[in-house]
């Protein structure tokens, strides 16, 4: 994470500094930064070529117009005299401003709000035996592009919102484009995509003032649940920790249906797939959450971007449950083809089949992560979709909305889009079209191309359906009787956290119910949770001041899945950030040695001071008034102070469970604080020990003892 031994300090807007005065002297346009990395150059039908990336960026050392006739300046724009009226001849202004009038998109209708990287996948070859898609076979290297993005929010709103986060991932397979296009919660709110309109409109701001942005916690969201009941179990994953996300990197992805997956024999299973984090899986307090989307609402965007630059490259793990294709589809009791169910996974554990590694940030945020189109109907063969009722609408949705937000038909040409294998489609022209096609025959059969393109058999790559029976019915708007329990999964859910989440969760019902205006939803909402549980139920309601109801219908007594906590064990620390309070005083070597300890384990040291510039020859990252407890893991006390923006700074970090270590010289600064030295999280000694202490204490995410102590 260092280079010529000092620490990397991610976040540099450019690949070098700056001068002071404005350059005059032409050169070249400068290179992307070092983590930065555009899409594959390839055509538009998918052909490799020797062009580096930079080739599809700006060009040449002058400005231009859009036909590349070089421009004298671009300050004034002409006029009949220096007073004048501005001439209808300026072909400059003419095209500088239709361009910019024209340059935003539609964003999309959800998922609008979202940050990508550049990877790669690579398969370990567990899955040979389930599927013959070839990017899965041992040792196979795969391309990558994922976009993490909330869901209600629009394009401007904060990232740390209480919502489900997509997780998307495009790879750029030999035999086509596979996505996986998923999220961070394993369910959905709905088990038919005809109610997808509804839960969306549900959960958007209320058309008449639109508001509020980016949450659920006000009364059409929760209308629609507490009446449309199946949505209960991916409200109750909505309300924990997992809707306020740490980071992207430490963050869990699903495929959230059952896809049928076929080997090379013909055998099929049913799968599911899930996203494992090799960081862990962690959140955010509720309270940092709300402070973030004040002090920094691209939080989750800059610690993707920041630790890919520090060379943290985020991992997951890509694993499978697998089931047996049998001809009800069911497991367990549990039917694959409910949407808001999961199969726990001490029943079928994860059989992980590859690791993926981002490793590069986009050049362009626009044309990449912004066009980037996803689709869960980019199959390979090998892997194929099932009779999910939400599934089989998105089939339709993804290519529907695509053509709306990218202008037309050929999005599939765009840089990101593009397939890295032989595109030969009979599709011609249309808006964008910018392959330049030949012959004259785009049609099958046909014979003056002479016959191409010609089909492919399964021999020759060919995706092929699975051959899936389909039972004996009559064409009818119903649902099968196993979709109708909605609150068992919910319970299994709840029963399955630690003290801390389950409090977490409550806590978090009562700020979104509270935010209601009308008391009879908040009475509906408080009924569906008595039929979860009751003390879930009981506690929500003292909240709120309302009478405690009594459940309507009678749930089993599941098994907890320990599985689906995020409390109680040691993670690695990568990208994780430290902040170190020092001042003029502090000890040189000391402050020195800290700093490389933590970029040693790969933590990221932040250092914040009484004023900018530089500690001696070491540079100072922030100031008492720029520095945020919300961005920081942890916290190195090396220097005493009354300063109250450092107290409060400390103060929300001790409140926040996060570790704080304190060097012998600096422990009169406890005085100042709620907090005994000894105490879970505090540790106080020499500088070389404290940090050693506190790296052991950021393993855990935060310390849980404190949190424990304080719910009792």
């Amino acid at each position: 994470m260092s280079t010529h031994d000092q620490p990397t300090i991610p976040g540099a807007p450019a690949p070098e500094p700056p001068s002071f005065d404005e350059p005059t002297t032409p050169r070249e346009p400068l290179p992307p930064k070092a983590d930065q990395r555009g899409p594959e150059t390839r055509t538009p039908t998918g052909a490799a070529t020797d062009l580096p990336a930079e080739a599809v960026a700006q060009q040449g050392a002058h400005l231009t117009t859009a036909q590349g006739t070089r421009l004298p300046d671009t300050d004034h724009s002409l006029k009949a005299g220096p007073r004048g009226p501005v001439l209808l001849q300026d072909h400059h202004l003419r095209e500088k401003i239709m361009h910019f009038d024209h340059e935003r998109i539609p964003e999309r209708a959800v998922h609008a709000r979202g940050a990508a990287a550049h990877g790669v996948f690579e398969a370990n070859g567990a899955a040979e035996g389930v599927t013959k898609a070839a990017f899965l076979r041992a040792g196979a290297r795969t391309k990558v592009f994922v976009r993490f993005s909330t869901v209600l929010g629009s394009r401007g709103s904060a990232d740390t919102v209480r919502d489900t986060r997509g997780f998307a991932t495009k790879f750029y397979t030999e035999e086509g484009v596979y996505d996986l296009v998923g999220n961070n919660i394993p369910v959905f709110f709905i088990q038919d995509a005809i109610k997808f309109p509804d839960v969306i409109h549900a959960g958007k701001p209320h058309p008449d003032r639109e508001i509020p942005q980016a949450q659920s916690a006000h009364d059409t969201f929760w209308d629609f649940v507490s009446l449309h009941t199946e949505a209960q179990h991916h409200t109750i994953w909505n309300m924990s920790d997992r809707a306020l996300p740490r980071s992207y990197r430490m963050m869990q992805g699903f495929g959230i249906h059952t896809f049928r997956l076929e080997n090379e024999a013909g055998e099929t299973s049913l799968v599911k797939f899930h996203w494992r984090p090799t960081l862990g899986t962690h959140g955010l307090m509720w309270e940092e959450a709300q402070l973030l989307a004040g002090k920094d609402p691209d939080f989750h965007r800059r610690d993707l971007a920041d630790a890919i630059e520090a060379g943290a490259f985020p991992q997951w793990e890509l694993a499978l449950q697998v089931m047996p294709d049998t001809p009800d589809e069911t497991f367990e009791g549990i039917d694959l083809l409910d949407p808001t169910k999961i199969v726990p996974e001490e029943l079928a554990p994860l059989q992980v089949i590859g690791t993926m590694t981002l490793d590069a940030n986009p050049t362009n945020y626009f044309a990449e992560t912004e066009q980037v189109a996803f689709h869960p109907g980019h199959l390979v063969p090998g892997i194929d979709v099932t009779n999910d009722p939400l599934l089989q609408g998105r089939l339709f949705s993804y290519l529907d909305t695509q053509i709306t937000r990218l202008g037309g038909p050929n999005f599939a040409q765009l840089p990101i889009n593009r397939p890295h294998t032989d595109v030969n489609d009979m599709l011609r022209d249309g808006m964008h079209q910018t392959a330049v096609h030949a012959g004259v025959a785009p049609y099958h059969p046909n014979s003056l191309d002479g016959g191409c393109p010609f089909h492919a058999g399964a021999d020759a790559g060919a995706f092929i359906e699975v051959p899936a029976r389909v039972e004996e019915s009559v064409k009818e708007r119903r649902q099968p009787a196993s979709f109708d329990d909605h609150f068992s999964q919910a319970r299994l859910f709840y029963l399955s956290l630690t003290p801390v989440e389950q409090q977490h969760v409550a806590d978090a019902y009562a700020f979104e119910l509270g935010k209601c205006f009308e008391q009879t939803i908040k009475e509906r909402q408080l009924a569906a949770l008595a039929n979860i549980d009751a003390d879930l139920c009981a506690s929500v309601a003292a909240s709120l001041g309302l009478p405690v109801p009594d459940a309507s219908i009678e749930v089993g007594e599941p098994e907890p899945s320990p599985a689906l906590r995020m409390v109680g064990d040691q993670w690695p620390i990568d990208g994780r950030m430290v902040g170190i309070i020092a001042d003029d005083q502090t000890d040189a070597a000391e402050l020195a040695a800290v700093r490389t300890a933590l970029d040693e384990a790969s933590v990221v040291p932040l250092v914040i001071a009484p004023h900018g510039g530089l500690l001696g020859d070491i540079p100072v990252q922030r100031t008492p008034d720029t520095a945020a407890s919300v961005e920081l893991d942890a916290v190195l006390v090396l220097a005493k102070s009354d300063d109250p923006r450092v107290l409060r700074l400390l103060d929300e970090v001790y409140r926040h469970a996060k570790a704080i270590g304190v060097a012998d010289a600096a422990s009169s600064v406890l005085e100042r604080l709620d907090a005994d030295a000894g105490e879970p999280g505090v540790v106080v000694g020499s500088a070389s020990a404290v940090v050693r202490e506190m790296l052991g204490l950021l393993a855990a995410h935060r310390v849980w003892e404190r949190l424990s102590e304080a719910t009792g």
